[in-house]
């Protein structure tokens, strides 16, 4: 039986992907900071990716690293820079010294794109983002991409549903970035999350940058209705209207195919 180290687990990704993980017959062992309630079968490893002697404990001997961690939702930009590349710099070297055959998927995000550009965001773009999130998020998938790792990286879009308070997050959103009611999004279920690392998982990834999402983009109108609250709507131009779209060909020819392939479904299957 393969075992996958997680990172990230109590985050509201990690925490739907790791019970996943674990039902199909993973060993899994995550990294958690504190002592957490993880799904039966599953070995917490107590520690912090900046903690050389609990990463030993948490790499050796590992088939996989998921590595889902990251921090951006604050506002201490060195803290971001710390958690999201000098963190993944610590979990790669201790991958490379204590299971260097280990395959390293990391997770990385659609906000790496150009939020000007004339088109959806395509792996081989050569981003510039200047905010800390994504910037960070970037010199982390080149840390990787540079490591001698068996390695691939999957580009997340915005991810919802099982009550995780995503959508509902959306209408503080609209004001705080003056977003227009219709400007869209690439989105994908956290179910998806689980296809995507599981076909990872398989190497049909390896030493690749994949977008993944699902076969329909939202609007941001459409996202806060879904949540139950109401947008004023208008027909003034849209701004930018490639911002947060990727193009997910690759992931497409690589075999990636969503279970829940809209946001339409998840509403008629129940998977808000």
């Amino acid at each position: 039986m393969p075992t996958i180290l997680l990172t990230g687990t109590t985050g509201l990704v990690g925490s739907r992907l790791l019970p996943r993980l674990a039902e199909a017959g993973l060993a899994c062992r995550a990294l958690v900071r504190a002592d957490v309630e993880l799904p039966a079968g599953v070995t917490g490893i107590r520690g912090d990716l900046l903690d050389g002697a609990s990463l030993r404990e948490a790499t050796e001997g590992v088939d996989a690293v998921v590595h889902l961690a990251a921090l951006f939702r604050t506002g201490d930009e060195a803290a971001i820079w710390r958690a999201n590349l000098d963190g993944t710099r610590a979990l790669i070297d201790a991958v490379a010294a204590h299971a260097p055959g280990a395959r390293f998927i990391m997770t990385s995000t659609s906000n790496v794109y150009d939020p000007h550009a004339t088109r959806p965001g395509r792996e081989d773009d050569t981003p510039t983002p200047t905010a800390a999130y994504p910037a960070s998020k970037l010199a982390a998938e080149a840390l990787l991409r540079d490591s001698g790792l068996t390695w691939c990286v999957l580009r997340l879009p915005f991810i919802y549903g099982e009550g995780d308070g995503h959508l509902e997050s959306m209408s503080a959103l609209v004001p705080r970035f003056g977003l227009h009611p219709a400007h869209t999004y690439s989105v994908m279920h956290h179910r998806d999350v689980a296809t995507a690392v599981s076909l990872a998982l398989s190497g049909a990834m390896d030493g690749r940058i994949v977008n993944v999402c699902d076969d329909a983009p939202v609007t941001v109108l459409e996202m806060v209705e879904l949540a139950g609250d109401r947008l004023e709507s208008s027909a003034e131009p849209l701004p930018n209207p490639w911002a947060g779209r990727m193009d997910s060909t690759l992931a497409a020819q690589l075999g990636f195919r969503p279970t829940v392939p809209t946001i339409r479904s998840a509403v008629r299957d129940g998977l808000l």
